[in-house]
């Protein structure tokens, strides 16, 4: 049986609930018995205590006290040279495409499985989106069809790291070293993932990260760019400052700061900064219980593979993932439009992901393909995402497994 998937809807949050992690978390408010959300975002405790602190210090605008703060957790646990916050994982990748010097023309290989603004932020700089496939196993960049798609016009490979899953960095590396490439991480879901032991995002030139209020560590909108390559460290806060050297005056290295190169402002709050801190400081905790939720799925389903009515996700074992995303791939699409109305009706908000940006009537007009993508297209209509946060409590889960099993059992 083949295996597949689809959808760029990220289902509406209903609640939002925290867990007691430290002793100063509380419940917002008591979920909803009759209904299970595909996301609930974690409040740990502190956020309120921390965003207070901000605005005593009287500094709320962007490269406070607090994002100061962050930028040194990420630095230290991505092991990059560099972080820089900003208001959004696509602010991040737009700063990546002005890195790459992305002119009118200019190429850049990436899936058409992903999120629209892994496409969009080079389009705005007149670049030019060249769909690769992805691998079965994983969902993705498929590292094998690479080079098959680089032309003169090429300019960056950006690697997507689905699920928290990382690609194979090592082959994509070796690709973009020998052709004298960008390698840019699109690492929007695969904060505290690692690839042979090293965290995601510490292997491409740059790597984008989001804290977008459906990913693992949030402040409800938010994202960072990561910096390897100490060559690019000094442009990129020019780019997040508006094209100013305004970095370099408050760190008193000149006497006062001007336009010098073109950007946008990028930064965020250091409200959302301190919100942000303290998702980071507890950040290992978060992890664990993602990582408890996804390991009872993975073991409830595990029959039902062994049956081949579904597929589990596939993790390599050089690959350490984050439990972003849970899913299962069914048999075809008539299945999992059964499976998701069946969820629904016994108040379970499961969906699909994304629709393949080479079918999107943008990802036609601004973009090409490279060979088939087949692969995409097969298994984006076969994939369900279940409910799945750190905020979730086991026996929601345990209900979810339940109705998923029923429906299967209904079947055999």
């Amino acid at each position: 049986m083949a295996y597949g998937f689809s959808d760029t809807v990220t289902a509406d949050v209903n609640r939002v609930s925290s867990v007691a992690i430290p002793e100063t978390a509380t419940v917002l408010h008591t979920p909803c018995p009759t209904t299970v959300p595909f996301n609930n975002p974690l409040v740990t405790g502190r956020e309120l205590e921390y965003i207070r602190h901000a605005i005593a210090n009287k500094r709320i605008a962007g490269d406070g006290t607090f994002t100061k703060q962050c930028q040194a957790w990420l630095q230290q646990q991505i092991g990059c040279r560099g972080a820089l916050l900003t208001h959004s994982c696509t602010a991040a990748l737009e700063m990546a495409a002005i890195l790459a010097d992305i002119q009118p023309g200019d190429e850049v290989i990436l899936p058409s499985y992903t999120f629209v603004s892994t496409a969009n932020a080079f389009v705005l700089r007149g670049g030019v989106p060249v769909f690769v496939d992805i691998r079965p196993d994983t969902l993705n960049l498929d590292e094998t069809l690479v080079e098959a798609a680089i032309t003169p016009r090429t300019k960056a490979i950006v690697p997507v790291h689905y699920a928290g899953v990382s690609c194979n960095m090592e082959a994509l590396k070796a690709i973009a070293d020998h052709h004298r490439l960008l390698l840019i991480e699109d690492a929007a879901q695969a904060i505290h993932s690692r690839y042979q032991g090293k965290p995601v995002g510490s292997r491409g030139h740059v790597a984008a990260f989001s804290f977008h209020e459906t990913k693992n560590v949030v402040c409800g909108e938010g994202g960072a760019l990561a910096i390897n390559d100490l060559e690019l460290l000094e442009r990129a806060e020019i780019i997040r400052e508006k094209g100013t050297n305004r970095s370099k005056f408050f760190r008193g290295e000149v006497d006062k700061y001007t336009w010098v190169d073109v950007g946008s402002s990028f930064l965020p709050s250091d409200i959302l900064a301190a919100f942000l801190l303290a998702q980071l400081e507890q950040s290992d905790c978060i992890l664990h219980q993602r990582l408890e939720i996804w390991n009872h799925y993975h073991a409830t389903f595990a029959e039902l593979e062994h049956q081949g009515v579904v597929r589990r996700p596939m993790i390599p074992s050089d690959c350490e993932h984050n439990a972003h995303i849970y899913y299962l791939i069914v048999e075809n699409l008539d299945i999992r439009t059964a499976l998701l109305s069946h969820l629904k009706r016994q108040g379970v908000q499961a969906t699909f992901h994304y629709v393949p940006l080479h079918s999107a009537p943008a990802g036609r007009k601004y973009g090409r393909t490279s060979g088939s993508l087949a692969v995409t297209e097969d298994l984006s209509e076969r994939l369900v995402r279940l409910p799945l946060g750190a905020a979730m409590p086991v026996a929601e889960a345990k209900y979810v497994s339940e109705v998923v099993l029923e429906f299967f059992q209904g079947l055999l």
